[in-house]
Protein backbone atom coordinates (compact mmCIF):
# COMPACT_ATOMS: atom_id res chain seq x y z
CA UNK A 1 0.00 0.00 0.00
CA UNK A 2 1.74 2.96 -1.17
CA UNK A 3 1.32 6.63 0.50
CA UNK A 4 2.76 7.77 4.31
CA UNK A 5 0.61 6.36 7.25
CA UNK A 6 -0.71 9.08 9.64
CA UNK A 7 0.76 8.61 13.05
CA UNK A 8 -2.06 8.27 15.54
CA UNK A 9 -3.23 11.26 18.11
CA UNK A 10 -4.18 11.36 21.08
CA UNK A 11 -5.93 13.94 23.43
CA UNK A 12 -5.88 13.38 27.14
CA UNK A 13 -8.42 14.78 29.21
CA UNK A 14 -7.68 14.92 33.13
CA UNK A 15 -11.04 14.62 35.11
CA UNK A 16 -12.38 14.29 38.30
CA UNK A 17 -15.33 12.69 40.11
CA UNK A 18 -17.55 15.71 40.61
CA UNK A 19 -17.56 15.55 44.08
CA UNK A 20 -18.75 18.35 46.54
CA UNK A 21 -14.97 19.14 48.48
CA UNK A 22 -13.04 17.54 45.88
CA UNK A 23 -13.42 19.51 42.57
CA UNK A 24 -13.23 23.19 42.30
CA UNK A 25 -12.25 24.32 46.08
CA UNK A 26 -11.46 27.89 45.08
CA UNK A 27 -14.40 27.76 43.30
CA UNK A 28 -16.47 26.45 45.66
CA UNK A 29 -15.41 28.89 48.22
CA UNK A 30 -17.23 31.86 46.47
CA UNK A 31 -20.24 30.22 45.33
CA UNK A 32 -20.76 27.02 47.60
CA UNK A 33 -18.96 23.22 47.22
CA UNK A 34 -22.41 22.36 45.89
CA UNK A 35 -22.85 24.43 42.43
CA UNK A 36 -19.16 24.17 41.94
CA UNK A 37 -18.98 20.47 41.65
CA UNK A 38 -22.43 20.99 40.02
CA UNK A 39 -20.87 23.22 37.54
CA UNK A 40 -17.74 21.18 37.22
CA UNK A 41 -20.13 17.80 35.93
CA UNK A 42 -21.88 19.82 33.62
CA UNK A 43 -19.01 21.94 32.25
CA UNK A 44 -16.37 18.03 31.50
CA UNK A 45 -19.62 16.57 30.07
CA UNK A 46 -20.20 18.50 27.55
CA UNK A 47 -16.42 19.18 27.30
CA UNK A 48 -15.97 15.27 26.77
CA UNK A 49 -19.01 15.60 24.21
CA UNK A 50 -17.92 18.38 21.78
CA UNK A 51 -14.01 17.17 21.86
CA UNK A 52 -14.92 13.86 20.36
CA UNK A 53 -13.41 14.03 16.56
CA UNK A 54 -12.00 11.20 14.53
CA UNK A 55 -9.27 12.86 14.24
CA UNK A 56 -8.11 12.06 17.14
CA UNK A 57 -8.37 8.91 20.08
CA UNK A 58 -9.88 10.96 23.42
CA UNK A 59 -8.54 8.80 26.66
CA UNK A 60 -10.20 10.07 30.19
CA UNK A 61 -7.31 10.57 32.95
CA UNK A 62 -9.38 9.81 36.02
CA UNK A 63 -8.93 10.58 39.73
CA UNK A 64 -9.22 9.29 42.17
CA UNK A 65 -7.63 6.23 40.63
CA UNK A 66 -10.88 3.74 41.54
CA UNK A 67 -13.53 5.27 42.14
CA UNK A 68 -12.69 7.34 38.58
CA UNK A 69 -11.89 3.92 36.25
CA UNK A 70 -15.41 2.73 38.00
CA UNK A 71 -17.56 5.74 37.36
CA UNK A 72 -20.86 5.99 36.06
CA UNK A 73 -20.50 10.20 35.29
CA UNK A 74 -18.75 9.49 32.49
CA UNK A 75 -19.27 7.79 28.77
CA UNK A 76 -18.33 4.59 29.26
CA UNK A 77 -17.47 4.18 25.38
CA UNK A 78 -13.98 6.06 26.31
CA UNK A 79 -10.90 4.81 27.51
CA UNK A 80 -10.03 5.57 30.82
CA UNK A 81 -6.44 5.37 32.60
CA UNK A 82 -5.65 6.22 36.42
CA UNK A 83 -4.05 9.79 36.96
CA UNK A 84 -1.87 8.18 39.98
CA UNK A 85 -0.07 9.26 42.63
CA UNK A 86 1.91 12.91 42.86
CA UNK A 87 1.97 16.48 42.31
CA UNK A 88 0.15 17.68 38.97
CA UNK A 89 3.39 17.96 37.53
CA UNK A 90 4.14 13.69 38.50
CA UNK A 91 0.53 13.08 37.11
CA UNK A 92 1.17 15.30 34.06
CA UNK A 93 4.56 13.70 32.88
CA UNK A 94 3.03 10.01 33.52
CA UNK A 95 0.40 10.82 31.38
CA UNK A 96 2.44 12.59 28.45
CA UNK A 97 5.19 10.13 29.07
CA UNK A 98 2.77 6.84 28.17
CA UNK A 99 4.33 4.76 25.04
CA UNK A 100 1.79 6.42 22.78
CA UNK A 101 2.87 6.02 18.59
CA UNK A 102 1.96 9.47 18.23
CA UNK A 103 1.28 12.96 18.99
CA UNK A 104 -0.02 13.77 22.43
CA UNK A 105 -1.88 16.46 23.63
CA UNK A 106 -3.12 16.90 27.46
CA UNK A 107 -5.86 19.33 28.80
CA UNK A 108 -7.80 19.74 32.01
CA UNK A 109 -12.00 19.89 31.67
CA UNK A 110 -12.65 22.94 33.32
CA UNK A 111 -11.99 25.52 30.20
CA UNK A 112 -15.02 26.37 28.57
CA UNK A 113 -13.04 27.67 25.30
CA UNK A 114 -11.80 24.84 24.35
CA UNK A 115 -13.19 23.48 20.82
CA UNK A 116 -12.48 21.02 17.95
CA UNK A 117 -11.18 23.64 16.61
CA UNK A 118 -8.55 24.87 19.17
CA UNK A 119 -7.56 21.02 19.98
CA UNK A 120 -6.55 20.83 16.02
CA UNK A 121 -4.61 23.44 16.05
CA UNK A 122 -2.74 22.51 18.72
CA UNK A 123 -2.13 19.01 16.75
CA UNK A 124 -0.98 20.72 13.82
CA UNK A 125 1.62 23.00 15.87
CA UNK A 126 3.16 19.60 16.43
CA UNK A 127 3.87 19.09 12.68
CA UNK A 128 7.13 21.46 13.09
CA UNK A 129 7.51 21.78 16.75
CA UNK A 130 8.20 19.59 19.65
CA UNK A 131 6.24 21.04 22.06
CA UNK A 132 3.07 22.95 22.24
CA UNK A 133 1.09 24.49 24.55
CA UNK A 134 -2.01 26.76 25.13
CA UNK A 135 -1.74 29.56 27.62
CA UNK A 136 -4.07 31.07 29.97
CA UNK A 137 -4.36 34.80 30.98
CA UNK A 138 -3.24 34.13 34.91
CA UNK A 139 0.14 32.86 33.44
CA UNK A 140 -0.58 29.28 33.55
CA UNK A 141 -1.79 26.94 30.46
CA UNK A 142 -5.03 24.81 29.54
CA UNK A 143 -3.09 22.88 27.30
CA UNK A 144 0.41 20.85 26.63
CA UNK A 145 1.55 18.69 23.77
CA UNK A 146 4.62 17.22 22.45
CA UNK A 147 5.30 14.70 19.07
CA UNK A 148 5.55 12.02 21.49
CA UNK A 149 5.95 11.42 25.37
CA UNK A 150 9.28 9.58 25.25
CA UNK A 151 10.88 12.65 23.66
CA UNK A 152 10.37 14.61 27.12
CA UNK A 153 13.14 15.51 29.50
CA UNK A 154 12.76 13.27 32.63
CA UNK A 155 13.18 16.76 34.46
CA UNK A 156 9.79 18.26 32.78
CA UNK A 157 7.65 19.52 35.17
CA UNK A 158 10.49 19.75 38.24
CA UNK A 159 9.81 22.55 40.81
CA UNK A 160 6.91 24.27 38.57
CA UNK A 161 5.20 26.40 40.83
CA UNK A 162 1.43 25.48 40.20
CA UNK A 163 -1.78 27.66 40.58
CA UNK A 164 0.50 31.04 40.04
CA UNK A 165 1.20 33.09 37.50
CA UNK A 166 4.91 30.95 37.03
CA UNK A 167 3.24 27.59 36.06
CA UNK A 168 3.83 28.25 32.29
CA UNK A 169 7.31 30.00 32.52
CA UNK A 170 8.37 27.74 35.29
CA UNK A 171 7.29 24.59 32.55
CA UNK A 172 8.77 26.17 29.58
CA UNK A 173 12.30 26.19 31.60
CA UNK A 174 11.88 22.92 32.00
CA UNK A 175 12.12 21.94 28.36
CA UNK A 176 15.57 23.48 27.41
CA UNK A 177 16.28 23.55 23.65
CA UNK A 178 12.60 22.03 22.51
CA UNK A 179 11.02 23.74 19.72
CA UNK A 180 8.21 25.15 21.77
CA UNK A 181 4.82 26.35 19.95
CA UNK A 182 1.91 27.96 21.32
CA UNK A 183 -1.21 28.17 20.03
CA UNK A 184 -4.96 30.46 21.35
CA UNK A 185 -5.25 31.79 25.21
CA UNK A 186 -8.11 30.90 26.85
CA UNK A 187 -9.23 31.15 30.08
CA UNK A 188 -10.04 28.14 32.74
CA UNK A 189 -12.41 28.78 35.92
CA UNK A 190 -11.27 28.61 39.06
CA UNK A 191 -12.73 31.94 40.87
CA UNK A 192 -16.27 33.49 40.12
CA UNK A 193 -14.49 36.10 38.22
CA UNK A 194 -13.61 33.79 35.76
CA UNK A 195 -17.06 32.38 35.28
CA UNK A 196 -18.07 36.12 34.69
CA UNK A 197 -15.46 36.78 32.15
CA UNK A 198 -16.79 33.27 30.14
CA UNK A 199 -20.60 34.33 30.62
CA UNK A 200 -19.71 37.84 28.41
CA UNK A 201 -17.33 35.44 25.84
CA UNK A 202 -19.53 32.76 25.38
CA UNK A 203 -23.09 31.16 24.85
CA UNK A 204 -21.75 28.09 26.75
CA UNK A 205 -22.70 30.77 29.68
CA UNK A 206 -26.81 29.35 29.98
CA UNK A 207 -25.33 26.54 32.05
CA UNK A 208 -24.26 28.43 34.57
CA UNK A 209 -27.64 30.28 35.60
CA UNK A 210 -26.71 29.50 39.15
CA UNK A 211 -24.52 31.96 39.84
CA UNK A 212 -26.76 35.04 39.47
CA UNK A 213 -26.69 36.23 43.24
Amino acid sequence: MKGHSVRPRTLIIMIKEPQPGQVKTRLGRDIGMVQSAWWFRHQARDLIARLRDPRWHVILAVSPDRKGLASRVWPTDLVRIPQGRGNLGDRMKRLLRLPFYGPVCLIGSDIPGVTRHRVWDAFRALGEAEIVVGPSPDGGYWLIGSRGGQGLPPSVFSDVRWSTCHALSDTVATLPGRKLARVACLQDVDRVCDLRTVKELSKAMNEYRFIRA
